[in-house]
Order: C-alpha cells, then sequence, then structure tokens
C-alpha cells in the first residue's frame, strides 16, 4: 500500500521502508490492523488522556466504533483474531492512529512493534528497546538519551507500606501522573493538597456516603444515575461509579495518619541515576526504609545487564523511579527516547511492557508482552533541527 505524505510523516520513504526492514529482520512480522475499531476496548483498557481524546462514531448496528488511536491494542486483536497464530509471536506496523489535539487535524503517522508471548522477560525487554534504538540510527538520529521506568518497583515499594488498600489503589492508578501522586501525597501527610479542583463540591456528597452500607450507597448512586438518564460515563457502568464515589469517600475523610508512608514514596519518587548507578540507589532505599524489594530488584538488574550485552551504553539510560506511561494496560518496564540535539515536542519512542492485555481482550492464557511505537513527525522534525 502506497502511503500518503502524512502517513510518511514527512520522512524519507526509503528510511521508512529500511526501518521495517529492520523489524522484519528481527522477526516482527508485518500486519495492519483495521482502521475502525470497537470504542467500548479503548474506552475500558486505556487511560483518560486517550478516553477524552477519541473520534467516535457508530456502526449501523448501533455498535460504538473509534478510529484507533493507537496500534498496540489492535495488534493484539489482531492475533487473537489469527486461528493460525502461535506464541511467541512478534509485529510490525506502520500508519496513522488518531487522537484528537488542539493543534492540529489529529491524524498521526506511527511506526512499532510488538512482541507477544516471549517467556525471557529480560532479554525481550532489552531487544525491544535495543530495536528501537538501532531504528532511531537507521533514521539517522544517534544522539539520543533513553529514559526508563518501572511500575513493578512501585507496586512492592506500596505493598511494603502500612496504607489501606484503598489508598494503594488509588496510589497505583496515579502512577505515571506526577502532578497529581504529588496532591495525593500532600493529603496522606495531613496536607491540603487535592487532586481535584472540583473536590469541594463533592465533599458533602463524599462526606454522606462515608460509613454507610455498601449495598445502600451502591443503590442510592445508580438511582441518581438513572434518575439523570445516564447508563455509563466513560465506557463505566453504575455500579462502577458506584465504586469509584465509595472509594473517593473513603479517600476523602481518610487522609490522615499516613505521614510516614507518604514520606517513604515522596523520597522513593526522587530517585533518579542513570543505568550504572540506578541499582545501587534502589538498593540503598531499600535498605534505608526497610522494604523487602529483592524481587522486583534482581529483575531490574538482569534488564540492565541484558541491555549492556545489546550494546545500550548505560551513560545514555536515565532511571526516573516516578516515570509511568498514561495507558492503563502498561504494567511493569517502560522506556521513551528523546532527542539531545532537538527540541521535539516530546519522545520520539515511547514503548513498554503489558503483561495483563492480551488476557484482558479474550486470551485464555497470560501472555507476556512488550513493544514501542515511533512518532514519524517527531523524528522528522528532529532530523530538521
Amino acid at each position: 500500500m502506497t502511503m500518503t505524505g502524512a502517513q510518511q510523516g514527512g520522512l524519507d520513504p526509503a528510511k521508512i521502508d529500511a526501518v521495517l526492514a529492520l523489524f522484519q529482520a528481527a522477526g516482527h512480522h508485518p500486519v495492519t490492523p483495521a482502521i475502525l475499531q470497537p470504542a467500548d476496548v479503548f474506552l475500558d483498557l486505556t487511560g483518560e488522556d486517550i478516553r477524552r481524546r477519541l473520534f467516535l462514531t457508530n456502526g449501523t448496528d448501533g455498535i460504538d466504533l473509534c478510529l484507533r488511536p493507537d496500534f498496540t491494542i489492535p495488534v493484539c486483536r489482531h492475533h487473537l483474531a489469527d486461528p493460525a497464530a502461535s506464541l511467541p509471536a512478534a509485529y510490525s506496523y506502520h500508519g496513522p492512529v488518531f487522537r484528537q489535539r488542539a493543534d492540529g487535524l489529529g491524524e498521526i503517522p506511527q511506526i512499532g512493534a510488538e512482541s507477544l508471548g516471549r517467556t525471557d522477560i529480560p532479554e525481550a525487554d532489552a531487544d525491544l528497546l535495543a530495536l528501537s534504538v538501532n531504528a532511531l540510527d537507521a533514521f539517522g538520529l544517534s544522539d539520543i538519551s533513553i529514559r526508563i521506568g518501572d511500575e513493578t518497583l512501585f507496586a512492592a515499594v506500596l505493598a511494603g507500606l502500612d496504607l489501606p488498600n484503598v489508598w494503594r489503589r488509588r496510589l497505583r492508578d496515579l502512577f505515571g501522573e506526577t502532578d497529581k501522586l504529588t496532591k495525593a501525597l500532600e493529603r496522606m501527610s495531613g496536607g491540603n493538597g487535592s487532586e481535584d479542583d472540583n473536590r469541594d463540591v463533592r465533599l458533602g456528597f463524599l462526606s454522606a456516603l462515608e460509613g454507610a452500607d455498601p449495598e445502600a450507597a451502591h443503590a442510592v448512586v445508580e438511582d441518581l444515575l438513572s434518575i439523570a438518564g445516564i447508563s455509563a460515563v466513560g465506557g463505566r457502568t453504575p455500579s462502577e461509579i458506584a465504586e469509584r464515589f465509595l472509594e473517593q469517600a473513603a479517600l476523602a475523610n481518610g487522609a490522615s495518619g499516613h505521614t510516614r508512608a507518604a514520606e517513604t514514596l515522596s523520597t522513593y519518587l526522587a530517585l533518579s541515576a542513570d543505568g550504572s548507578g540506578a541499582a545501587a540507589a534502589l538498593k540503598t532505599f531499600a535498605k534505608d526504609y526497610g522494604l523487602g524489594l529483592d524481587a522486583p530488584l534482581s529483575a531490574f538488574e538482569r534488564r540492565l545487564e541484558a541491555l549492556t550485552q545489546k550494546g545500550i551504553d548505560p551513560s545514555k539510560i536515565r532511571f526516573s523511579a516516578d516515570f509511568g506511561r498514561r495507558l492503563d494496560y502498561y504494567s511493569g518496564f517502560v522506556f521513551e527516547i528523546h532527542s539531545k540535539a532537538a527540541d521535539a515536542a516530546g519522545p520520539l519512542v515511547g514503548g513498554g511492557r503489558y503483561d495483563k492485555l492480551v488476557t484482558l481482550l479474550g486470551s485464555s492464557e497470560d501472555v507476556p508482552a512488550i513493544g514501542f511505537s515511533m512518532w514519524l513527525d517527531r523524528i522528522a522534525g528532529a532530523q530538521k533541527d
């Protein structure tokens, strides 16, 4: 299929072909998932940032549809729909994704690769990150910096703290959104930080729900939504919305008594080190705060070793403890690559591990998975600078 100029992102088509050939040489089979996708999948499995930027429409059968806002979910759906597909499997793609944005038409040219089903996790992580670095090199961009994060480590820190489950869930949901997470930690330590400018407006309602019988509270919220003629909001059912209100009630009225946990998390989230010093910094933190992080730290070190074996210079890697990607399906190791020389509008590459996604989409078995996407328009801009 011949790509338009917009789909090429302003890049030399020969370089795009060279990168696609690089992906195929690494075993990634090219696929072209449908542009129209079922909207409910993305409403359920992506973050708020993507949900509010969807291009939505309806089929003649009344089914809600959207223009694909990313490739990862469509590639996984393609894999599950193929009766001949087996694991491990590796795919590559090239084409536009569609997200509403203030400047421009919202058609964003991307190229990328996905790997499903590999159980050699550190090596798979290293292979995909190295493949994206090699792809940038093929585009003529070698002066780069690599940022990595790991939600698994953050979850392990949370698990080691004396916190109510509602707070653990809330903080994990906010991981990757640093401003909101910081405000939540301020509230945990007894401050007045608020994640939501409209919180005070709802406080009376939340206070009324706090301590109420869960079944009765669910019924109240569902009745209110029914009276308003609302059957779903952002893909959430009335029952899910009721559960969300109950959590907000607990968070609004139960923020005291967690100062030590807030201090521990703030210290962890401030950690930042290059690839040669990150493991040592994490070990020192774990020792200072008496946290058992041996298992995730061992996995972290094995990944760094695999990256070094792939020729990735540790000095080009920066671990940031607060770094997470704003898509709900990412579940562990994440990365993004920036140009050092260019003032790009954002990362040139973004990717990470999404070990739960294929199961959530209908797989009968757990499927470890990792992938990345490259923004062709940003890469073109970096080449010009």
